[in-house]
């Protein structure tokens, strides 16, 4: 059924593609029954690139060849670069590989920094030595090994340039990645780090897994470490925090970085791939779950930065893939204002109800039922009995015209808690410490709104956050299972996104205050986006715990918006978002551009051309 629903609206999308191109859709008379015939018979066709399949993201390598620059002259800011390699018993032809692919630079302001970690392999050592008389390589060896932590300190002894780039001592760098480094600078000196995206060698040196990353993600860094490489860092800030530390190994960039945030926030992204991280048997790059000591490393290396940042809290290993959930401890009990508009859909309202009351473990909160107009004697009956059965429960009438962000707004301005919980009716507990969680993370001083996973009742992604420019915004991984772990775990931890549901939404009062709630003029459709992005604007970041779980019975309360009346609306407050918001929509911070925006299936490529469009 899936498949036959996809099927269908790629041809919609082809047909109508054509259909613009050849007659502005004034089609005319005698053409149609053709033209009916044509869409009815076009054969369906993937418009989209798998990048994790091998085939599909060399083909998009192909339509998307890279164009570097001869030369790197012109810069008038011409920073050293100090390029930083530890190295041990590394084969010959990936060392090579490695040092050949700096030297071809087309940026010349670099020098190659070398530790060998006492080689016990004759060969890596003799590879050394034919480097040794090249000018821009400087090479110290170890007497002892002292693991990749130690053997880079010692490289980074060797470093004199202002910024410095870390590298494994078998993958490859295209020749203008550190153009592209020095390029960025040139905009703005006072950058502090850049990282770039990255992609994998196979053993057959084909470039394949490749990593499209989001700008700067604060808490999704906190879950996985997906900077990773090419990392290019400040020398004095590293110096200033001491380098890598032993006792890391194996997680020694997630700890230098995690110090490193820890000292500025000035990074910069380049979504370009320029770096290619070698599939050797037994690296983290083949698989991170061949070193389960990494995991526990990593672990630590989160546990050691939350003590540094007196912030409590405790770190969970995620089920089912080698990432991270940190879990945030509320300060104090603070109190939860739940706010639930509704109109009658008694039956609807009290699976809600009932969830919140039997499931839910933190107990600081109230349960605020705004009544929206509503008539049917059962909604009142469903009143009364939750009035008569729990203290913390109340109905505030709104008898208004339905206006989602009005009635929020009144249930805010009347009630006097810590945070504030939006939430539909048509929302099911699913996971019994989900406000805990959320409330844990709007607590933190760096963070805006928190949503959850929301899953439709077949056990199938409903939310996971909501990228921006996939029309104005839409929500990703729609219908994938619920156990799909998806790009970096975004559908099993928690990562950083432009906006989070209203559906089920936590924010700190003071900074719901502080953007003045939602938009009254935005009635149903984007208010919660528009309030994100207020959020956003104000430097805060908005999270959602994909590990926190509820279920939601999608818009069986209003309805579709896709005729009549609501139709006119939808348009008028989509029209007001694009006014307003134009630059964040064409450019979500936290989705990588080279990503399809055609599509809310999931992190796809698009294909360079639809050959029967």
């Amino acid at each position: 059924m899936k498949n036959r629903l996809e099927n269908f609206f790629v041809t919609l999308y082809r047909g109508s593609k054509s259909s613009w191109k050849k007659y502005h859709f004034l089609i005319p008379p005698r053409l149609w029954k053709k033209y009916i015939k044509l869409l009815l018979g076009m054969r369906p066709i993937n418009l989209f690139y798998n990048p994790l399949d091998k085939k599909d993201y060399n083909k998009w390598l192909e339509e998307n060849p890279s164009r570097y620059p001869k030369t790197a002259n012109s810069f008038k800011y011409k920073p050293l670069i100090s390029v930083v390699i530890p190295v041990y018993n590394a084969e010959p032809k990936y060392l090579k590989e490695c040092i050949d692919s700096i030297l071809a630079q087309t940026y010349k302001n670099f020098e190659i920094c070398l530790a060998d970690d006492a080689s016990t392999d004759k060969d890596t050592k003799a590879t050394l030595k034919e480097y040794e008389k090249n000018k821009k390589i400087k090479i110290t060896y170890r007497r002892k090994n002292g693991h990749i932590s130690k053997a880079t300190n010692s490289a980074l002894k060797l470093a004199k340039g202002e910024f410095v780039a870390l590298m494994d001592n078998d993958d490859t760098i295209p020749e203008n990645a550190l153009y592209e480094v020095v390029k960025v600078l040139n905009k703005d000196k006072k950058i502090d780090m850049i990282y770039t995206d990255e992609d994998k060698l196979d053993e057959d040196g084909r470039y394949c897994y490749p990593n499209f990353k989001p700008d700067y993600s604060p808490d999704t860094f906190m879950s996985v470490n997906y900077i990773s490489h090419l990392g290019v860092l400040r020398r004095s800030i590293i110096n200033k925090i001491g380098g890598f530390r032993a006792g890391f190994e194996g997680a020694q960039d997630y700890d230098l970085y995690l110090r490193f945030f820890e000292k500025t926030d000035n990074i910069y992204h380049i979504p370009k791939i320029l770096y290619h991280w070698r599939m050797a048997e037994g690296s983290t790059a083949s698989s991170i779950d061949k070193k389960d000591y990494a995991l526990e490393r990593g672990k630590k290396a989160l546990e050691d930065a939350l003590g540094r940042r007196k912030i409590k809290g405790k770190v969970h290993i995620a089920k089912n893939c080698p990432y991270y959930c940190v879990e945030y401890e509320p300060v104090g009990n603070p109190k939860a204002t739940i706010i639930i508009p509704t109109k009658d859909l008694a039956d609807v309202t009290e699976v809600c109800l009932k969830s919140i009351y039997e499931k839910t473990t933190y107990k600081n909160y109230e349960v605020v039922v705004v009544n929206n107009n509503s008539e049917k004697p059962e909604t009142f009956t469903l009143f009364d009995k939750y009035k008569k059965k729990y203290k913390n429960f109340r109905v505030i009438d709104a008898n208004f015209e339905f206006n989602y962000s009005k009635i929020n707004n009144l249930a805010a301005r009347e009630t006097e808690s810590d945070y504030i919980v939006l939430m539909n009716n048509d929302i099911e507990v699913i996971s019994p410490d989900w406000l805990t969680w959320m409330i844990g993370y709007a607590s933190q001083k760096h963070i805006g709104a928190v949503g959850a996973k929301l899953l439709y009742p077949n056990d199938t992604v409903q939310h996971a956050g909501i990228v921006l420019g996939i029309g104005v915004a839409s929500h990703v991984h729609l219908e994938k299972k619920r156990e799909v772990v998806a790009w970096a775990g975004q559908l099993a931890v928690p990562h950083d996104f432009s906006a989070v549901t209203g559906a089920c939404l936590v924010v700190s009062r003071e900074k719901w205050s502080e953007v003045s709630g939602l938009e009254e003029k935005l009635k149903v459709a984007y208010n919660d986006v528009d309030f994100n992005l207020k959020l956003l604007e104000k430097g805060y970041y908005n999270v959602c715990l994909a590990n926190i779980e509820l279920y939601h019975h999608e818009s069986r309360s209003r309805g579709s918006d896709t005729s009549g009346e609501k139709k006119i609306r939808f348009d008028s407050e989509q029209e007001f978002m694009y006014k307003k918001w134009k630059k964040r929509i064409e450019n979500d911070i936290f989705y990588n551009p080279n990503l399809t925006k055609k599509t809310t299936a999931g992190y796809l490529l698009d294909k360079a051309k639809d050959p029967q469009a």
